[in-house]
C-alpha cells in the first residue's frame, strides 16, 4: 500500500508541483498570498517527484536508499517539529518571517515525522531481512 501511494505522490510532484505547493500554502498559512517562493523551490519539488517515481517505479529494490534520510528526517520532525518547520520555511521561502503558520501545522509536522520514522525504520528492517535471505540462499 505504501509503494503505490508514494508513486502517486511522486507523479503529482512531477506533473503539477505548482498546484501542490499552492494548495499546501492555502492549507498551512493564514496569509498564503504573502509567501515568496525561492526560485529553486518548484524545481526541487519536481526533482523530488522524479526521484520517488524512478526509485519506486523502475527500481523498487533501490527504494532502500531512502531509508536513512527518511528515518533521520522523521526523527527530527517528530522531536522538534517547530524547528524543522522553521528550517523548511527558510529553505523554501524568501520571506519566511512574514508567513503566519496555522496552529495545527506544528502537530501535523510531528505526525508526519512519526510517519516518516515508521516508514524509514520498516525499510531498514525489511532491508535487513532481505540481506539475511540473500545470505541464507547463497550458503
Amino acid at each position: 500500500m505504501q509503494r503505490p501511494l508514494a508513486l502517486v505522490v511522486g507523479l503529482a510532484m512531477l506533473i503539477a508541483p505548482n498546484r501542490i505547493v499552492e494548495s499546501a500554502q492555502r492549507l498551512a498559512f493564514e496569509n498564503p498570498d504573502t509567501g515568496r517562493l525561492r526560485p529553486q523551490t518548484i524545481p526541487i519539488a519536481r526533482l523530488e517527484g522524479v526521484l520517488f517515481v524512478w526509485l519506486l517505479g523502475r527500481h523498487p529494490e533501490h527504494a532502500s536508499i531512502l531509508k536513512r534520510p527518511l528515518t533521520v528526517l522523521g526523527l527530527v520532525m517528530s522531536l522538534v517539529p517547530r524547528q524543522a518547520l522553521a528550517v523548511g520555511l527558510d529553505l523554501a521561502y524568501e520571506n519566511p518571517d512574514e508567513l503566519e503558520v496555522k496552529p495545527w501545522i506544528a502537530p501535523a509536522t510531528r505526525l508526519l515525522g512519526v510517519c516518516y520514522l515508521i516508514v524509514g525504520l520498516r525499510a531498514v528492517r525489511t532491508a535487513g531481512r532481505s540481506d539475511e535471505d540473500s545470505a541464507t540462499a547463497n550458503t
